[in-house]
Order: C-alpha cells, then structure tokens, then sequence
C-alpha cells in the first residue's frame, strides 16, 4: 500500500459525522480488492466482508471511524456564514482558516478575523468564541441564499502531504489514518487462508456519540471486535506521561473496555513478529468506539489499538507512516489462526 497516495484518497473526500457518505464511497472502493462483498448501511457506515469459506465460521469485526470533525451552517447574515461545530472543534484554530462549505458546488470560505491594529484592550490574548465567529464565502446576502442553505455541512480546505521522511500530515487523518492500517492488513492476509470470517468497518457519527459503530456491530453480531483510533502523540509542549513518541509503533489499550484474552494475544503476536507496540491504560470509558462496541447484544469482547497522533482535532493532523505499518502488522498477526482454538471468542 501507498499509504501517503490512499490518504490523499480518502482523507480529502469531505464526511464530517453525519455526512460521511463521499468518505464512505473510497472506503468501499479501497477495501474492494480484499473482500467478498462491500455494502453501506442506512446510517452511512460501510462494511467489507471477506469470508474463509468454512463452515460455521466465526467472525471479527474491525471497526475505524471515517467521520471528521466539521462544521454546520447555522444562519446567514449580510452574506456572512456562521457556523457550528459538528464534534470536537477548537475554535482558537479557526480564525483566518480557509473551510470548504459542501453546497453544490463546493464553495470557498474564510473565517473572519479581526486584524490586531482595530482590536480592543484584552483582545490580543483570547480566542473568539464560535459563537462570534463568521465566515466570509465573498457573496452578498442574496447570492449566498441561492446557493447554500442553512444546514449545509463545513470542512476544512487542506490537502495532505509528507512532512519528512517518514511522517504523513493533512485533515481527516484521525481516524482515517487507521482504516488505511485496516486495509493494509486485509492487503496482508490477502493470500492466506483464514479461519474466521473478516468485516472491517468505516463507522460513521464517532465524533458525536459513536452510534455507527453501535448499530454495525449489532447487525454484524462479531465474536469479538477490534475497535481502531487514534491517540496522542508526544510533542515539546505537551505532557510526556500517557503520549506515545511517533515511529515508536501502536498502543494496545489495557482496562475495562479491553478484553484480557485479546490483549494477552496482542502481546503475543507482537513478541512473535518483533512488532513495537505501547500499553495504554485505559480504566473506564475510552473516548473510542469501542465503548459502545463490547456491549452489543448480550457483549461482544473488545480491544482498542490506537496510532499516535499530533494536533487532534486541527485541520494539519500528524501521523507516522511507519507505526502505520506496525499496526497492520500487529492487526493482521492477530487475525492469522485465529478462530483455531475453541471457544477463544467466547472468553474474557
């Protein structure tokens, strides 16, 4: 896989949660050539199924979510935007930012700012709160309404690119950089023969409550369940306790919402193949998927493995191209013989 040419791919197609569909349509496409069969549901998530062909086969499901983190038109004022947040934004990275209104077609806005020379006293040293924000899409009040409508979704306008040698930045990349890693191990086992029936999910509403991923796995009704995000990276200005340096490979969630067979097994297959990989202590609710994931039906055992990232929730995320490729591997290793020992899934 070319992981910086399938980001670009898939990280530039718009789906802030709730209009995921465009992301949804390149996932289908990048897990085609691995599975038997690509569908997507009523609420927008898309499932890839790869089937071992033996009988009474049991099944995982591997779950990333491929919402971003976005904005709502909420009124228009003197051809003036002013927008919500859909999921997480910070609103002291909005100022100045080029966004991309998804109307048809696609219109170009900047958010408004005020130049330093007119600010007040105190100004200088806060951020504007979303609620003061507004976006300058360069229309009258008149032209404005013809073509966009209040409710038309908002995205940042950024492109993805390599940042040194080894490191891929751009928008989206939390939490499409881990369905990339899903479709990696899919491109891994391609050629192996398996012994449990494969569904890899692109979830959609995660960054506003996880619900994609709570109807997926109650339809697909797995025997266990992978739950992929991303988490922090260590950075200069950052804390150093509970970050993960990039290039230093994945983290294996370890807590409540992690079943101890499946880390035990994680840990293990990380051994055999000489993969680095991180503990993460999570000891009660994860901010993942996976969450919501290990209590479908009567409780679906769960793990989370999470890729470092810096700059959660900006329009430039960073990834490593190299823990990219660990967490594949890891991912695919677990897979490989699973469904061999009896009534593995079955056990906490």
């Amino acid at each position: 896989m070319n992981y910086l040419e399938c980001a670009t791919r898939l990280c530039l197609a718009p789906g802030p949660s709730g209009f995921e569909r465009p992301a949804a349509a390149v996932a289908g496409d990048l897990m085609r050539p691995y599975v038997d069969e690509v569908r997507t549901d009523r609420l927008g998530n898309v499932i890839g199924i790869r089937r071992c062909g033996k009988a009474g086969a049991k099944k995982i499901l591997l779950d990333a979510h491929l919402d971003e983190v976005g904005m709502i038109v909420a009124s228009i004022e003197e051809g003036f935007l002013h927008i919500t947040p859909l999921g997480g934004i910070d609103p002291r990275i909005l100022q100045d930012r080029e966004l991309t209104i998804l109307s048809d077609p696609p219109v170009l806005g900047v958010v408004a700012v005020k130049p330093p020379h007119i600010m007040e006293a105190g100004e200088h040293n806060q951020a504007t709160p979303m609620k003061d924000l507004w976006v300058d899409i360069g229309m009258s009040q008149e032209e404005a309404e013809k073509i966009i409508s209040i409710g038309t979704p908002v995205v940042y306008r950024e492109n993805i690119y390599r940042l040194g040698k080894d490191l891929i930045a751009g928008k989206s990349l939390d939490d499409r950089s881990c369905f990339l890693t899903l479709v990696r191990a899919l491109e891994i086992l391609k050629d192996e023969e398996l012994d449990m029936d494969v569904a890899v999910l692109g979830s959609a509403f995660e960054e506003v409550g996880g619900y994609g991923a709570m109807t997926a796995t109650f339809a697909e009704n797995p025997d266990c369940a992978i739950a992929t995000d991303v988490t922090f990276a260590r950075t200069n200005d950052g804390p150093s306790r509970g970050c993960v340096k990039l290039g230093e490979g994945p983290t294996v969630g370890i807590g409540s919402n992690c079943s101890r067979w499946m880390v035990n097994r994680l840990r293990k297959v990380g051994k055999e193949l000489d993969i680095k990989w991180n503990p993460e202590i999570m000891p009660g609710e994860t901010g993942t998927n996976g969450w919501g994931m290990q209590v479908a039906r009567e409780g679906i055992p769960t793990a989370i493995v999470s890729l470092p990232l810096r700059y959660m929730h900006t329009p430039i995320e960073v990834v490593s191209e190299a823990d990219m490729e660990k967490m594949a591997q890891l991912l695919a290793g677990f897979i490989r013989g699973l469904g061999e020992e009896e009534a593995l899934c079955s056990k906490n």
